[in-house]
Order: structure tokens, then sequence, then C-alpha cells
């Protein structure tokens, strides 16, 4: 709760405690209990099966915001797995928004089960058998609820598997746009359905994020870890080094809590954070970036990623997105003509490579930086702490990890350095969906001590900008005020405590 206090150093200590909640063994219904590995060796059985008849089968994971961002990492990583193989890529992912939603915030699309719906229908036209894994990391998102109840009315087809982080009696209860069903009902109709194995729920339970709420942290490495494993069908070389991943990242604390500090310091002086990354790393750094803009309140080009090769190295469903406007403007060379002409020192650099990428590359556009700046740094990795022979998918998945937990810990430090958190909540997140808009009215609570009515009031008043609310205002269903509160830009939780009491 003290996140805003402390040094770099420090908040690097209360990251690696966060993180080594989610990996202890012996608890209860943590990542690696009996359960949890049960439920994870059923599904890696069925991915299994799907292997075998990659003509008539597909496998879908799906999630919104951090969840799809890791959706399609993972698809990506595991697709080139089985084409380097010579078989048949039968992974897809789906994004809450669309492609847009990996280096954009798309939350409006969260709310909407049917859309979850209908894509998933679209995407999986035609095949006799798809697993559908809906990431919803706090078991609330209704786009994710919506696939799993189509799901659930097509069992001679669908296998849905649900994976989130809270108990089924803590997923979200309230009305849906649009829906009979809630995401509480349909995660309860899912464990009704796996005694049968027709459906499968995994929800360990990983403890506090640093930042409350902040589920790209916690939320989003477990994702990794577990859909990883299942993908790998339960390969047990892959599951067990993420303890060793933990332990070699940090390892290297001092060196992560100057890199916080010189964030830190870059984005208090207006100044920028530029990630610089290859291959399936550039993807982490894209997606840690783009995440900033919703959780913190930030600008899109106060931390941005860039990678080699842009949209052709993303290889995602829709292509070259970078007519859509600057946010989506993502190659090495965009950096280099649109950027590097006026990066000043006060701008951080941070390159993301591994040994296995093309040296004389990271070298050549090294050296074009270090003209303009001294402010140039690197995570980069080697084989030199990996003394176990492993294969190199196994090997890129950990340096996928520990690269994720370095770039998390620099942009939330380098946030809360900046004044974007206070205690260890989000106090500068856009009220732009369901769940937003119920963890302002929370934030609100917490911090003003009213009522639960009154805060609500507070945050519609805001919203339509009125002190004379009328009925059909209080009255409204929630997804009505978050579309206002879309077409407002300013509609922020810092701006509602001064107008409560």
């Amino acid at each position: 709760r003290d996140i805003d206090r402390v040094n770099g150093k420090q908040m690097v200590q209360i990251l690696r405690k966060c993180d080594v909640i989610m990996l202890l063994i012996r608890v209860f219904h943590r990542l690696y209990s009996s359960p949890v590995i049960q439920t994870m060796v059923d599904v890696a059985k069925r991915v299994e099966m799907m292997l075998r008849d990659p003509e008539e089968s597909l496998i879908v994971l799906s999630g919104c915001g951090t969840s799809g961002r890791i959706a399609f990492l993972l698809v990506t990583s595991f697709n080139e797995m089985v084409k380097a193989q010579k078989q048949k890529q039968i992974c897809s992912y789906i994004i809450a928004g669309g492609d847009r939603a990996m280096l954009t915030s798309q939350e409006a699309p969260e709310d909407d089960p049917a859309l979850g719906a209908r894509m998933l229908d679209k995407i999986c036209a035609g095949k006799k058998h798809v697993l559908l894994v809906g990431i919803s990391c706090g078991m609330s998102a209704p786009f994710v609820a919506g696939q799993l109840d189509f799901c659930l009315k097509h069992l001679d087809v669908f296998t849905p598997v649900l994976l989130g982080f809270n108990p089924v009696h803590m997923a979200r209860s309230e009305p849906m746009q649009d829906c009979s069903f809630h995401f509480k009902d349909v995660a309860e109709r899912m464990i009704a359905e796996q005694r049968h194995k027709k459906a499968f729920v995994l929800n360990p339970v990983l403890g506090a994020e640093a930042i409350s709420g902040s589920s790209r942290m916690k939320g989003g490495s477990a994702t990794k870890i577990i859909l990883e494993s299942i993908l790998l069908a339960g390969h047990e070389a892959a599951f067990r080094g993420k303890r060793m991943v933990y332990e070699t990242t940090y390892s290297h604390s001092d060196e992560l809590a100057a890199l916080i500090h010189q964030a830190g310091e870059s984005l208090q002086m207006k100044a920028h954070v530029y990630y610089i990354g290859w291959q399936t790393l550039g993807i982490i750094g894209l997606t840690d970036a783009s995440e900033c803009v919703p959780t913190f309140g930030a600008d899109f080009d106060d931390i941005r990623g860039f990678i080699n090769n842009g949209f052709r190295e993303m290889k995602n469903k829709e292509g070259d997105l970078s007519f859509l406007g600057p946010e989506f403007v993502i190659g090495h060379k965009d950096f280099v003509d649109t950027i590097l002409p006026s990066l000043s020192q006060n701008d951080m650099m941070l390159f993301l490579f591994t040994v296995n990428d093309d040296l004389h590359e990271v070298t050549a556009l090294a050296d074009q930086v270090r003209r303009r700046t001294s402010n140039l740094h690197a995570i980069a990795h080697d084989l030199e702490k990996f003394t176990i022979p492993v294969n190199s998918v196994v090997m890129r998945q950990r340096w996928e990890l520990s690269t994720k937990w370095c770039l998390n810990a620099i942009s939330t430090g380098a946030h809360v350095l900046k004044g974007k958190v206070y205690m260890n909540y989000m106090i500068d997140l856009r009220v732009t969906n369901s769940k937003l808009y119920r963890r302002a009215i929370n934030i609100l609570q917490r911090f003003t001590g009213c009522s639960k009515g009154e805060c609500e009031r507070a945050l519609l008043r805001a919203i339509y900008s009125t002190d004379d609310l009328s009925e059909d205002m209080t009255s409204a269903d929630v997804w009505k005020h978050t579309d206002a509160a879309n077409r407002r830009d300013q509609v922020r939780t810092r701006l509602f405590i001064f107008t409560i009491c």
C-alpha cells in the first residue's frame, strides 16, 4: 500500500514479493496446486486431440486488453513452432476491439457479449472441434462471457475453458448489455459441465496485485505461464523452468531499480521512454506500452514500443494498421524516420533482444541512437544462466516472461514516480467500460468515506457535466454511462474526488 512512497530499489522488492506469491507450490489452489495442475493436464489432452485432427479442429484464445494481447503473443509463438515442424497451424486469437486493441485501448467492445459470440462463431465456421480459452482475469468481461455462453449452448462442437484468477463465487454478477445472464451464471454453468469434462475452469489464486486492479501484471504473467504449459501439452521442462526465470530476472534487482529511476525521471521531465524490440520481445514491448494509457491515464507517446519489420513481424490477422494513425506506427524504420531526429538526452531508450537476434542489426541501430543520446539501455538475454539444455521454443518463452516482468516493473515504477498512483491505487484511470466504472466508484469510496450511492452520483455528475441529474440519467444502464464517458475524454477518477461532498 506504500508503493507510492518508496524508491526504485524498494519498488523492485515489492514487485518481486508479489510475483513469488503466484509461484508458491504448497498453497491450496495456487498456480502449482494439484487441482490446478490436474485441470491443466485435462485441457492439454484436448490440445493433443486437436493436433491429431488439424483439418477439423481449431484452438482459440480470446480475451480483452492485456488478456487479448497475451493471447495474440501465445498464438504467434505456438503457430511458429508447429510451422517449423511442418504441421498445420490450428491456433487463432480473438481480441475485443480487433487488432487495433493490441496497440491502443479499445474498452467499449469489452462490454458487448453478443459481439464476442459473433466473432467466435465467425472464426470457427466449418470446424467440428473447437477448444476456446476465454481469458478474464477478474472473471468479469462481458465479451468473454458471451463467448463462453455460446460454447455452452453448442457443446457438440465447443469445449470452453475459462481462465481467470478469482473464485467463482466472486465472479461479476451484475447484468450485462442485452443479456439474460451474467458472468457468475456462466462460470457456475461451466463448473457443472466440468464434472463431465465438457468444460473447464482454471482459476488459481494469485494474491493481490502490487497496483490494485492492475491485472496486466500478475494476471498477464500467470496467463502466459498456464497457457504455454497447456499448448506444449504439459511439457515438464517448460513448466518447471518458470521458477528459474523468476530467480534469474530478480537477481538483477539493482539494475532493474536503476531503469525504473531513469524511466521515472524521463516521464517527470515530460520526455519519453522508447522500447526497441526484436521478434516476440518487440511484441512484449508494444503490449506493455499500450497498457499504460488505460492503466495510468498516460499519453500514447509517453511510453512507446517499436518492433523490427513492423507489422510484418507481428503477423496479426488484419495486417498493416499504420494507416490508422501515429499510435499504429511501430516499425524500427518508423522510429528512425519519425522519432530519432528529435530524440533528446531526457528520452530513455531501452533495447530488447536476445543472443539469437541479428546482433549486427541491433548494433547498427544502437550506433544511430548513440549519436543523439547516451541515455541508452538494454534488456539482453543470452544462454549463460541456463545450464540445463532446453529447446529454442522453451528458451524464447522464458526470455519473453523475463522481459514482461522487467517492463511491467519499469512502466509501473515510472508512473508511480510520476504521481499516477496513490498508495497502490490507480488514480488517473478513464471510465470507459463497466469494469472501470465500478472501479472508479470503489476508489472514490475508499478515499472519501462517502457511501456507494453518493460516489456513483458524483461520478454521474462528472460524466454528464451537470449537478442536476435527471431520472433518465440515474436510472440508465451502466453501458449507457460509459458510452457517455467515452465521448468525453477527460472523465477520470482524479477529477471526481473534488465533486462529492
